[in-house]
């Protein structure tokens, strides 16, 4: 099993919704059972700009983390997705080992 995780800012858009909602939707839509999407509280990116989650911040300016937990072949389908949209998401693919007990 792989483990992809995607960071973005949560301003950042595709398809006229924000990009973690079209992620997800994607996921589902080719089989994936399950993601997740996290918002930051605080962090910073290559720039070097710290943000945090305050009432001053700006709105969209958080990063948003969306994970998921899919065999490989599925995991090679939603990143070839993303190459054919001609998008940039950073990610990460770990294999991972996974249970319910």
């Amino acid at each position: 099993m792989n483990l992809l995780i995607f960071y973005m800012s949560e301003k950042h858009r595709h398809g006229g919704k924000s990009l973690f909602d079209w992620l997800l939707e994607e996921a589902k839509a080719m089989g994936v059972h399950g993601g997740s999407a996290f918002r930051s509280i605080a962090g910073f990116g290559r720039h070097g700009t710290i943000h945090e989650d305050t009432f001053f911040e700006l709105a969209g300016e958080l990063a948003v983390k969306v994970e998921f937990i899919l065999e490989k072949a599925l995991a090679d389908k939603l990143l070839e997705k993303l190459q054919t949209e001609k998008l940039q998401v950073l990610y990460v693919r770990q294999t991972v080992e996974f249970a319910i007990s």
